[in-house]
């Protein structure tokens, strides 16, 4: 048949429904062939015990806008022209909208819409309400948050959410919850995240064959294919007058089946009928996706770090033997786990961090340690070390010298124009590579030129040759996730870094350290990118330019709460009729009154971030499991204003914004409160600046608002005045807490003694005055190179702050073995007094 203009004017406005299974279209858009085949399969059991794949159900949600009452005006000259959008993203990508009701503050829709959700995901509809505007942008009056999971299967009800009780606006929406016909759906989850199912279309255009008369046309067609909510988005094919589109390179587009998929095709621009022949052939193919992923769902640690923790015991075990003088080898449930954390703070954190480890190699403790955490400087230090498989095993002089040589050298030349071109060289192949670049990155290329000699090759996943025979600690890296339009106060998310995984400890997702930045989807990995160079990590971990205003408003009034009525959105639960029965795990209903256009400013100005890191989100497209609120592993880290709000967490978004950990608390200990490392001795190794006790009262405050057990810091006003060298804290009276030890950064003894029990000659006493925070100090956060004299001194203050509390840190360690025996003997005698038990109620005599 030959095809005309309308019949591809008609096509271009065509939606085509994706089921499983191959269809193939004309251009006029009606269906040939189909093909449709349904496959149940029972529950399995996924690798990961923390995780499962399940099948559940899918219910069809009713939702009838019928009106709304008393709305006030918004324009000055009218009434409202009120309509309203509806939002689930959970069902489907689109947002969908009723009709607008012309200057009427009494709007009648009577509208219904439908939707395909998911049992076991938490579903949260958004309706909300406009004013319709023709020349400037349209009015958002208020939103209402409305959770699914009140309803009931099989009941229809009409709610009235009462929006403003003094003008008594009221909108009415009625619901209701039916079965759907057709199987179940497969899905994966851990109790918090839940990935559905994936399905693969392959769409490819076949023109159609010419008449041997008809002359060839030399235009070339496009096509544009788009799947609203796919990973892929929109594709386009060019077609020229003689190609067929070869079936070997289909457009591809990657999606979750059940969320109402459709296929959007946009023909050649308006071009007279000739120019296009006899027309085209559209063949699409859908096929579901492997339930494999590549994002590892599960609290437990990954199999690599339970093999390093079996292997780092051969030395551990031995080591705690000798340095604290036991007879006997301790067992393995006798054995601590013992970790070595930092807090950041430039260039000054990186230095003294060398004369500590130093200190603590000396007292035979680093082979004690199982686990080393740092942030922003430290990490630095980090990095350095790891390149050396054998470093813990050494006396750490080299090391301490070549980053002396770093640290001392003129920075001119990190700033020099043949820089400034390698700079830009490397941007540009990262950008190449598919990654959004920032100044955060160059401020990674300008860390490797201050601190390496040239190109650093080094990635993170190869620092697993330094842990393979559990040689030396596991080190963790922190950051932290954070969101614009946010304080880092009202919302952050704790990220961990090793040379195993990257990951959420909130979310329980994790993906291997090589893939990360790499594109991911539901789950899936999409697109492989090449690790970064270790140095674009360390300008993220320490990236010092990703500031606010908010941020030094609150370093400096220790307080932001003045604040808060400009920056946090304005949310309120309402009342509702009738009110529902109770159920478990349901969301309260609220409503959202948007901000005015000062107010956005304002916030915009307090909130926006100088410059920030930016990776591509593997959490992309998981949804929320209904109960997710409850789970136990989310609860410990529920922290931020929107852990309420499932449309709006991390999951949603396409990149991750990540900072310096120093933007909430300077501390990288939260790695080491996750139970399942069951680490029972914490160094702690405070490089801040100002208060030296501060980052550890913030960590005191967080623990206790989140439920972690953690010792309670109990220190008098003479000591927070005057602070000792280090501080013990058993955390006796608080079940499950760690042993701490505290070693602030201050110059004390060192004044006088060059080593423990070492008294300073008159000519020596120079070299005990450090002054590390006075206002000509030398080791400011934002200084960049030290004299030779300054960088010796620091590391030597270092070191000896942790010889000189050598009683201390044995002291820590034999109560944390005493700990262990006195729990297995308690679990022992437990089991003993169960064994009796049971043995009298089955014993007839």
């Amino acid at each position: 048949m030959e095809q005309d203009g309308s019949l591809f004017q008609e096509l271009i406005t065509q939606t085509c429904r994706l089921e499983e299974g191959i269809m193939y279209l004309n251009p006029n858009g009606k269906q040939r062939t189909p093909v449709t085949k349904w496959k149940c399969k029972a529950a399995i059991p996924s690798s990961d015990s923390k995780s499962s794949m399940e099948i559940c159900p899918c219910y069809l949600l009713t939702v009838r806008v019928i009106r709304a009452r008393n709305i006030h005006q918004a324009d000055v000259l009218s009434q409202t022209d009120c309509y309203v959008s509806l939002w689930l993203p959970t069902a489907s990508p689109d947002r969908f909208q009723t009709k607008a009701i012309q200057n009427c503050k009494d709007p009648v829709w009577n509208e219904t819409f439908y939707f395909r959700i998911q049992s076991q995901v938490k579903n949260l509809l958004e309706l909300a309400l406009y004013d319709k505007d023709v020349v400037t942008q349209d009015d958002h009056l208020f939103t209402v948050y409305f959770d699914i999971a009140k309803l009931s299967l099989g009941e229809q009800v009409f709610m009235h959410f009462k929006c403003n009780s003094q003008r008594q606006e009221e909108l009415e929406v009625g619901f209701a919850l039916e079965n759907i016909s057709g199987p179940p759906e497969t899905i994966i989850t851990n109790g918090v995240l839940v990935s559905r199912k994936i399905c693969c279309l392959e769409v490819r255009v076949v023109e159609k064959k010419k008449n041997k008369k008809e002359k060839k046309s030399v235009s070339k067609k496009e096509f544009s294919f788009k799947v609203q909510g796919s990973y892929e988005g929109t594709q386009d094919i060019m077609l020229g007058s003689d190609l067929v589109f070869s079936s070997s390179s289909p457009a591809k587009f990657h999606y979750a089946r059940y969320k109402h998929p459709t296929l959007d095709v946009t023909l050649p621009g308006k071009k007279p009928a000739p120019s296009f022949g006899k027309g085209f052939d559209l063949y699409a193919k859908a096929e579901d996706c492997p339930d494999h992923l590549d994002v590892r769902l599960g609290f437990d640690l990954c199999v690599q770090e339970q093999d390093f923790l079996c292997k780092r015991k051969k030395y551990v075990t031995p080591a705690l033997k000798k340095v604290l003088q036991l007879e006997q080898d301790l067992l393995d449930h006798e054995t601590p786990v013992v970790a070595i954390m930092t807090t950041g703070g430039g260039m000054r954190s990186l230095t003294a961090l060398y004369g500590s480890l130093r200190g603590l190699k000396k007292l035979n403790i680093l082979d004690c340690a199982t686990y080393l955490t740092g942030l922003s400087g430290t990490t630095w230090t980090m990095s350095n070390l790891y390149r050396d498989a054998e470093w813990s095993q050494k006396d750490l002089d080299k090391q301490i010298s070549e980053a002396r040589k770093h640290m001392t050298k003129c920075k001119a030349n990190s700033f020099s124009l043949e820089y400034m071109k390698y700079y830009k060289k490397q941007l540009c192949q990262r950008r190449r590579e598919g990654r959004k670049t920032s100044f955060i990155d160059l401020w990674g290329l300008v860390l490797e030129s201050l601190l390496h000699d040239g190109k650093d090759n080094h990635r993170l996943s190869d620092q697993q040759r330094a842990i393979d025979r559990g040689q030396n600690p596991l080190p963790i890296y922190t950051a932290v996730n954070v969101k614009n339009n946010y304080s880092t106060l009202d919302f952050k998310e704790w990220v961990e870094f090793t040379p195993y995984e990257v990951g959420f400890q909130k979310y329980g997702a994790f993906v291997r350290t090589e893939d990360f930045g790499s594109e991911f989807f539901m789950g899936r990995l999409m697109k492989k990118v090449p690790e970064s160079r270790i140095c674009f990590l360390e300008g993220m971990w320490g990236s010092l330019f990703s500031l606010n205003v908010l941020y030094i408003w609150n370093s400096s009034h220790s307080s932001e709460d003045f604040w808060h009525k400009w920056t946090r959105d304005k949310i309120n639960n309402i009342e509702e009729e009738p009110l529902l029965p109770v159920k478990l795990h349901e969301l309260r209903t609220r409503l959202f009154t948007p901000p005015g256009p000062l107010g956005s400013a304002l916030r915009s100005i307090l909130t926006d971030r100088l410059c920030i890191a930016q990776d591509h989100n593997f959490l992309k497209g998981f949804q929320l499991h209904n109960d997710y609120l409850e789970n136990k592993h989310f609860c410990r880290w529920k922290d931020t204003v929107l852990d309420t709000f499932p449309n709006q967490l991390t999951q949603s978004e396409e990149l991750l914004p990540l900072v310096d950990t120093g933007f909430f608390i300077n501390t990288s200990i939260m790695p080491l409160l996750k139970p399942e490392r069951k680490v029972d001795v914490i160094l702690h190794l405070n490089y801040s600046a100002g208060s030296q006790i501060l980052p550890l009262d913030q960590t005191c405050k967080y623990c206790s608002e989140q439920g972690i057990p953690f010792p309670r810091v109990d220190l008098s006003e003479e000591d927070r005045k005057k602070l000792k060298e280090g501080y013990l804290f058993d955390g006796a009276e608080t079940p499950g807490a760690p042993v701490l030890l505290f070693f602030p950064l201050i110059n004390d003894t060192f004044q006088k003694y060059k080593a423990p029990g070492q008294k300073r000659s008159e000519s020596e006493m120079e070299d005990g005055e450090v002054d590390l925070y006075g206002s000509c100090s030398p080791y400011s956060t934002y200084s960049l190179q030290y004299t030779e004299k300054a960088y010796d001194r620091l590391v030597q203050l270092g070191e000896y702050n942790i010889l000189n509390n050598e009683d201390l840190i044995m002291q820590a360690l034999h109560t944390a073995v005493a700990q262990k025996r006195r729990l297995k003997g308690q679990c022992t005698q437990k089991g003993t007094m169960l064994a009796l038990t049971l043995r009298k109620q089955t014993d007839p005599a």
